[in-house]
Order: C-alpha cells, then sequence, then structure tokens
C-alpha cells in the first residue's frame, strides 16, 4: 500500500472496550484535511451507538500529534461559502467528541497546533509527552484562531487563553498542565503507560454512571449555578435508581467489592 493510500484514521478496539483512533499523515504533521474530518466524523458516529465501547483514546502518528487546518488545502479554494463549510464541518467534528457517552483520552506525542491544540482541548482527558508543546498560532499568519479559542476558554482561564491566542507562542507540556489544558504529563516512553492508568480507572466503573456524568458535566457548564444544581439533583436521582448505583451503594454498607455485571460496568 502506498503512502497516499495509507488510512488517513487507524482504528483498534480491544477487548476492553477501549477504541484507539489514531491520527495518520505523519509527513504532513496530521493536518487536518476535509477528508481527515469527515473520516474521524464518521468513527465518532459509529463509537456513539456502539455501548460496547468504554473509552476512546485518540493519538497520532509521527513527530507531531496534530498542526490544525490543511493550510494547503484552505488556499486551495479561497471563498467564503467554503471557509464557512470547512469551520463547520471541522466544528461538529469537535462538538461530536464532546457529545459522545464515554470518555475520550487524548494521548500527545508531540507538537499541537491551532485545530490540533483545539482537538486536545475539546477531549475529556489530555495525556502528553514532556516533549509536547501547545500553541494556537494563527494569528502568526494573520488568522485569529476563533474556533480553538471556543475549546481553550472553556480549559484555560481568560487571561491564560487570550495570551496564547493573540501571541501565537507555544507552551511547554508542564505549561500546559499548570494552565489546565492537559491532565498529565509523561516522559516519551511512559506516555502509554499513563495514559493507561487512566483507562484503567474509567473502564473499573459502570459505564452508565460515567456516561451520564459526562453529559451532566458539559451541560451544567453552561448553566447558572441554582439550574445546574436543579438539573444535578435530578441526574443523580435517576443515577440512583440503577442497579449499578443500588449494587455499589449496597457493596459499600456490605464493606465488599461491587458485583457489577457486564451490562452494568
Amino acid at each position: 500500500m502506498s503512502e497516499a493510500e495509507e488510512p488517513l484514521i487507524l482504528r483498534s478496539q480491544d477487548g476492553r472496550g477501549v477504541v484507539r483512533l489514531t491520527l495518520n499523515r505523519p509527513e504532513a504533521f496530521n493536518a487536518l484535511s476535509e477528508a481527515m474530518l469527515a473520516k474521524l466524523q464518521r468513527e465518532l458516529d459509529a463509537i456513539a451507538s456502539d455501548e460496547s465501547v468504554r473509552v476512546v483514546v485518540i493519538g497520532a502518528e509521527g513527530k507531531a500529534f496534530c498542526a490544525g487546518h490543511d493550510l494547503k488545502q484552505m488556499r486551495a479554494d479561497p471563498s467564503l461559502e467554503y471557509y464557512e463549510r470547512l469551520f463547520a464541518q471541522c466544528s461538529e467534528m469537535m462538538l461530536a467528541i464532546q457529545r459522545l457517552p464515554v470518555p475520550v483520552i487524548v494521548r500527545v506525542q508531540g507538537i499541537a497546533t491551532a485545530a490540533g491544540c483545539q482537538l486536545v482541548a475539546m477531549c475529556d482527558l489530555a495525556v502528553a509527552s514532556s516533549v509536547a508543546r501547545f500553541a494556537v498560532s494563527g494569528v502568526n499568519v494573520g488568522l485569529f484562531c476563533s474556533t480553538p479559542g471556543v475549546a481553550l476558554s472553556r480549559n484555560l482561564l481568560r487571561k491564560q487563553a487570550f495570551e496564547m491566542l493573540v501571541t501565537g507562542e507555544f507552551i511547554s507540556a508542564q505549561e500546559a498542565k499548570a494552565r489546565g489544558l492537559i491532565n498529565r504529563v509523561a516522559e516519551p516512553e511512559q506516555l502509554d503507560a499513563e495514559v493507561e492508568k487512566l483507562v484503567a480507572a474509567i473502564i473499573s466503573k459502570p459505564r452508565v454512571a460515567v456516561a451520564m456524568g459526562k453529559q451532566f458535566f458539559y451541560r451544567q457548564a453552561e448553566l447558572g449555578i441554582a439550574d445546574a444544581y436543579d438539573a444535578a439533583s435530578q441526574i443523580m436521582a435517576c443515577n440512583m435508581m440503577d442497579k449499578a448505583a443500588l449494587e455499589g451503594v449496597q457493596a459499600f454498607i456490605e464493606k465488599r467489592p461491587p458485583r457489577w455485571n457486564k451490562d452494568q460496568s
């Protein structure tokens, strides 16, 4: 198979329900072409309806995680209609990550810039190599990273996000962790092991509780505090009526491990 015929997204799934999606345009720094965005969308749509999936891990081949949009492709058809369609396509893919009923962990082994940094910010959890770096660098070529800014401003404090957006400067993995963009930093040879720690912790919990929790976590963030508490109370009441929660609470009372069956876990 030639380089041109290599799949844009590599997909694998293990027996635990862990799906791995790997960006596979290393020669182009995994830039998000229209075709790659479409392929990612199809994979996410399929995962959304697959109840066997417990966790998704998004990674990348090559030295870079993702350099953002494919600028060469963007310049090939410079029309307002095309750009509106392209950014709407990208935004829908990013939102699909948040709408998945299972947690999405991003594994960042190299630089993540512009829409690549946006992708990191949109995932639920992020683990990065100590050599990874992050930037929303569109402003360096005269294009303010507005869509990445939506995700960035929901992860970082406003002034930290705005500084990245108006300077286009890189920050280190350690700085990204300190600012809240990523959860964990690992040395390159320990990156997979650190990702696995999160995977193992998540799949040991009931799928239904995690799904309900993820959906509500993002919903409440857009509500006022009183409405958020009202909605949270309803969600917790429903959660408590679920078989997995009833078994978990009973196990706690009886000082034993929960006996969740396959459907509950």
